[in-house]
Formats: structure tokens, sequence, C-alpha cells
């Protein structure tokens, strides 16, 4: 399995050090990512609103598929404190089989 249409993704979310886990925690019940590593303590500097900023956050490093991606940002954006929250997906070009599989099955839907 390979990135494109249904194959594996890694998204890219930071948040406030105190909100990371619950983000994380909400992702993986709600199975939008099968997987998800909390990197940090991290600072973060960036422009908002006209001028420069730091903050220390965590870097969330979610796996999930390209077809639960848009499920996935809705339930960032629901979980997150930040108005514009960073969510940047990017192709899985190759991995393990195995492991690709096992996160296939981790976030697809479960059986009605």
């Amino acid at each position: 399995m390979t990135g494109g249409h249904g194959g594996a993704i890694v998204v890219l979310v930071t948040a406030p050090e105190d909100k990371a886990e619950a983000l994380a925690r909400g992702l993986v019940e709600q199975r939008v990512a099968a997987c998800v590593n909390l990197v940090g303590p991290i600072r973060s500097i960036y422009r908002w609103e006209g001028r420069v900023t730091e903050d220390p956050e965590t870097l969330l490093v979610v796996k999930s598929t390209a077809d639960r991606y848009g499920e996935l940002e809705i339930a960032v954006r629901a979980l997150h404190p930040y108005s514009t929250p960073e969510i940047l997906a990017l192709d899985v070009a190759q991995g393990s089989a195995p492991y690709l599989a096992w996160l296939a099955a981790s976030v697809a839907q479960e059986a009605l």
C-alpha cells in the first residue's frame, strides 16, 4: 500500500502541551488515526496576526489513511483549542506491508 487515495498518510498536528494527549487519544478512539506519536516539547515560531510569536507545543505525528483524512480533519478541528490548527497530510511512499495492513485495519470503519 502506498500514498494516494485510500493509502497511508502521516498527518502533522501541533498542539499546546497540556492538550496534546487528549487530542491524540480522541483521534485513536474515533478510529480516524491508527497511532499518534507525541513528540516534544517543541518550540514553534510562527507569524500570527501580523507578528512573530513563539509557543511551547507538542508535535502529534498521526498515522491514518487518505480515505479517512476528511473525518480526521473534522475531528482535529473539533478537539483542538486553536482556531487554525496545523494539519498537514503527507503521503507515505513506502512502508512495511504488515504495518500498513495494521494501520488500514485500525482506521477501518467498524462494521454496522
